[in-house]
């Protein structure tokens, strides 16, 4: 769902979406500008970054209220996924999720949000700026995507725990506890001074945490990794895996999405299970 200008840039928009196999049915046509970013790809000590531009004046994030029906379009939803980076733009944006996904609600489908905090979305005193916000959207949400970090600076939540995953363990129970969360997910990642990463995925579930193996890879792209993570988990909960082949099912496809450029993850299904059991080999002829 978005609403993009009607000019070539969001032509060229649409056209990629169909390519991907993704509907423009509920695609609106308004406004000026696309929101854009910048990547600068890192390599080894030096981090890859991102400059983004012109988001707030974007046709989406100028949307007028009234812009969507939101209960017509929730009767057809069997899931909804929101994404923090939207929830950081402005007043009229964070009402529209927050309508949309109560809609979603009343009609039985299911809410997913990940938490994706942008330092440079949000600008000065953005934790607290976002906590409100973010307490509304996990409130209605069925699967979010967070770490023990999300609970501590945006949450404030306290641990005296020091190590990452004794924080993870102590808090994430705490999240699904106070909102009310079915499904809570996330990664911990580890960056190597050889262009290589560390990922374990976590999946907590049914009061019980169920982990990945740690794997660790080459990396040709990493943008993007962490939505096919959130892809890979939202996939086994609506395909019905239990919750250990979820989460090694998520951790393949993000490793998967470190090997391609772009943000979009490409794998199939086939193809991540295959990556869950084997090792590259040589060229598939």
């Amino acid at each position: 769902m978005s609403r993009l200008p009607a000019n070539p840039v969001g032509d060229a928009a649409i056209a990629y979406l169909r390519k991907l196999g993704l509907t423009e049915s509920q695609i609106l046509r308004g406004g000026n500008y696309m929101g854009m970013y910048f990547l600068e790809n890192g390599f080894g000590a030096r981090p890859s970054r991102v400059t983004y531009t012109n988001r707030l004046e974007s046709s989406f994030n100028t949307a007028p209220e009234g812009t969507y029906d939101f209960e017509a379009i929730a009767q057809d939803m069997e899931a909804v996924h929101f994404c923090g980076i939207t929830l950081a733009m402005n007043d009229p944006v964070r009402n529209h999720m927050k309508a949309f996904a109560k809609a979603v609600k009343q009609s039985g489908g299911l809410v997913i949000f990940d938490c994706n905090y942008r330092p440079s979305l949000w600008g000065e005193d953005g934790y607290a700026k976002a906590k409100p916000h973010y307490e509304d959207m996990l409130q209605l949400a069925d699967i979010v995507m967070m770490n023990e970090k999300d609970a501590i600076h945006i949450l404030g939540m306290n641990t005296q725990k020091a190590q990452r995953e004794e924080r993870l363990v102590e808090l994430i129970p705490a999240v699904a506890r106070e909102y009310a969360v079915s499904v809570l997910a996330g990664t911990h990642r580890s960056v190597h001074g050889d262009n290589t990463h560390s990922l374990r995925g976590y999946l907590y579930k049914d009061q019980a945490f169920s982990f990945s193996d740690t794997l660790r890879f080459a990396v040709h792209d990493r943008i993007g990794a962490g939505d096919a993570y959130t892809a890979g988990i939202i996939h086994g909960e609506l395909e019905g895996y239990s919750p250990d082949k979820t989460v090694r099912f998520a951790a393949a496809a993000a490793m998967l999405a470190h090997t391609v450029t772009g943000d979009t993850p490409m794998s199939s299904e086939k193809e991540i299970l295959r990556a869950m059991t084997e090792s590259a080999g040589d060229v598939e002829r």
